[in-house]
């Protein structure tokens, strides 16, 4: 017998097996699926489990200028961006903790800044169709007064990360050519659409 992981009674795992863990974890897993016209089959999935994130906009409005991060993908430079050096929010795994206190953690390690007040944006899977990754977005201002440290990322994790400040129309127009990264792409245009820089 399977059982029902999520509460959907057309889903019934049967089997799951572990392909790797080396640095996050790989699954294969074999369960029945019953479609919209009632017929079951039997499917196999691989899922990979790098656990949930956070990432957020630091945006100074009054200026209109945005803190973003510049850092070396290797997923990305093999799957053809040209040098691998992607602008991104601020961001990364949750770990231990909630996503509030994970983003204010990742933010001061990355920008330096310590910020004040986050507004949550929203919630949303990336890649739904293999990751289980769910990420929580939010928004912040930063200003010289929140600086509290260099940033530039933890050396012991392998980060180099750049600070790249920018104006905020002029990051907009850089969607799809400079500024290719999803999180930050959902980021800018709920920021335009919604958010600081609404008009």
């Amino acid at each position: 017998m399977g059982r029902d992981l999520i509460g959907n009674p057309n889903v019934v795992v049967r089997d799951v097996e572990l392909l790797s863990a080396h640095w996050y974890v790989l699954r294969v897993t074999t369960f029945e699926y019953r479609h919209r016209d009632g017929t079951w089959s039997t499917e196999r999935r691989e899922t990979y489990d790098r656990g949930d994130g956070a990432t957020i906009l630091l945006h100074d409005t009054e200026r209109r200028r945005i803190l973003l991060t510049r850092q070396f993908r290797f997923p990305a430079y093999v799957n053809g961006h040209p040098d691998g050096m992607l602008l991104e929010t601020a961001g990364g795994l949750l770990d231990a903790d909630d996503a509030e206190t994970a983003i204010r953690r990742e933010a001061e390690e990355e920008t330096g800044h310590r910020i004040g007040e986050v507004t949550h944006v929203f919630d949303a899977y990336m890649s739904p169709g293999s990751v289980t990754e769910v990420v929580h977005f939010y928004a912040a201002p930063y200003s010289p007064a929140s600086v509290a440290g260099a940033g530039g990322g933890l050396a012991d994790d392998g980060e180099d990360i750049e600070l790249v400040e920018l104006d905020f129309d002029e990051a907009l127009e850089s969607i799809g050519t400079g500024i290719v990264d999803g999180k930050t792409i959902m980021l800018l245009q709920w920021a335009a659409l919604r958010g600081p820089f609404a008009r």
